[in-house]
């Protein structure tokens, strides 16, 4: 199978997770993109979604599934995105397309986060994906300094604004042993919105997609 048939595949079984009459919480990117799609051929079950970001939202509305501000809703019983790294305690890597604010605003809302992806993106230590974090914009190059003070090498990533008027410094180079400490960490620097690393709530279910078709679930 090819890596976007895995996607697909691994989308499709995250529908096994959706709560019948209940909003669901949708993610961003390709593999997110692939649960929209399927999730579209069961709109009829559930009351709408909640989306992390408006490219998200667009894809929603395309199918008729009904799009609601987070505002509005009070409580989301499951939220299904993928990820761009995992270790096996599932804490993540999210980001890879600009979304992990809103994603992380929408995770922390939802009882259950469903995390869709390929076996690939299972490693040992987080860090070989680069860490993206959101920063105001007049703070990108103090930002930037104090992730070399701290071993990493920080990319601006240019010509890309996030739905929250913000930029994107993505880190290389970090070994990430401890996520939840890291975590932290960075977010206490002043400027930084958030930061990629998904792990004070890591993911509740990791479906993982092989290359033979089938998926396995990690808790």
């Amino acid at each position: 199978m090819t890596q976007d048939e895995i996607k697909k595949r691994v989308a499709e079984a995250a529908l096994d997770h959706v709560v019948a009459g209940t909003i669901i919480g949708i993610g961003t990117g390709s593999t997110a993109n692939h649960f929209i799609d399927a999730l579209a051929r069961i709109k009829h079950k559930i009351d709408g979604a909640v989306a992390s970001s408006e490219a998200s939202a667009k894809r929603l509305q395309g199918h008729g599934i009904p799009v609601l501000d987070l505002n509005a809703v009070d409580d989301i019983p499951v939220y299904v995105d993928g990820a761009d790294e995992s270790n096996r305690y599932l804490h993540l890597i999210k980001g890879g397309g600009g979304a992990l604010t809103r994603e992380k605003i929408v995770v922390a809302v939802s009882r259950k986060f469903v995390c869709i992806a390929d076996d690939s993106k299972l490693v040992d230590t987080l860090g070989r994906f680069p860490l993206p974090v959101e920063v105001i914009p007049m703070a990108r190059s103090y930002v930037a300094r104090e992730l070399v003070k701290m071993g990493g090498r920080p990319v601006w990533r240019q010509g890309f604004i996030t739905d929250n008027g913000n930029l994107i410094l993505d880190v290389h180079g970090l070994s990430i042993s401890e996520p939840v400490a890291l975590e932290a960490r960075l977010n206490n620097i002043v400027g930084v919105v958030t930061n990629g690393l998904f792990a004070a709530r890591p993911a509740d279910v990791l479906l993982l997609g092989g290359s033979d078709g089938s998926v396995r679930t990690l808790t």
